[in-house]
């Protein structure tokens, strides 16, 4: 993975910002039943990006993780606020279960056949973010679901009970699993989280800030 442009800290803070940014979509989509679709679509199809050059590219450009990036420096500057309970909780359980998957060879060899077969299919047949996000939860379904581990998703009986929401839920998991494999790619440890989180959250604003988010 070539990281030319920006630097191995920026690209961590942009991993994570993608688990932050999955994390944050789960929250409201399990609570309000909706989703800012400029990030839900970066976020489906980041785990369609198999061998990517650098981070940015698995979310079209920095742009696409602009939702987590903010979540991220909110978190690293105020982990204990009482808002982001549920959101500590959906990082801390995504970087847990990806140490569990990626345990698991043979478990990730059938989520990335069956991811590959899902992006053959979008790419050469139309197929919208809801439909893709059915196809992704159903490898969540037959594969991660099966841990001992499991992530409990708290909000609305309403919006959870509904199909729809459960697809899209379930399909950010699995993103979220895909941007803590990349953050390991690139050196991350949870250690790492209490030893640089001063200039991980620097690396988060100064990346937001090129977005104009801080």
């Amino acid at each position: 993975m070539s990281t030319a442009t920006l630097s191995n800290l920026e690209q961590q803070a942009i991993a994570l910002a993608g688990v932050a940014q999955a994390a944050r979509l789960v929250d409201q989509v399990s609570k309000t039943g909706s989703y800012p679709i400029e990030f839900l679509q970066p976020s489906i199809n980041s785990v369609f990006v198999f061998e990517p050059d650098s981070a940015e590219d698995i979310y079209g450009g920095v742009a696409g993780v602009k939702l987590g990036l903010h979540n991220l420096s909110n978190l690293l500057a105020d982990k204990n606020a009482r808002e982001n309970h549920d959101l500590v909780r959906y990082v801390f359980s995504l970087l847990y279960l990806e140490r569990k998957f990626a345990a698991n060879p043979d478990m990730m060899a059938i989520v990335r056949s069956r991811l590959q077969h899902t992006s053959f299919r979008a790419e050469h047949f139309s197929s919208n973010v809801n439909e893709l996000c059915h196809s992704i939860s159903g490898i969540y379904q037959d594969t991660l679901s099966h841990e001992k581990f499991r992530i409990k998703v708290s909000g609305s009986a309403q919006h959870l009970q509904n199909t729809q929401n459960a697809d899209i839920i379930r399909a950010l998991l699995l993103a979220g699993i895909r941007a803590a494999f990349l953050w390991r790619q690139l050196g991350g440890h949870r250690w790492r989280l209490l030893l640089q989180r001063k200039k991980l959250l620097q690396a988060s604003q100064n990346l937001s800030r090129g977005l104009g988010v801080v």
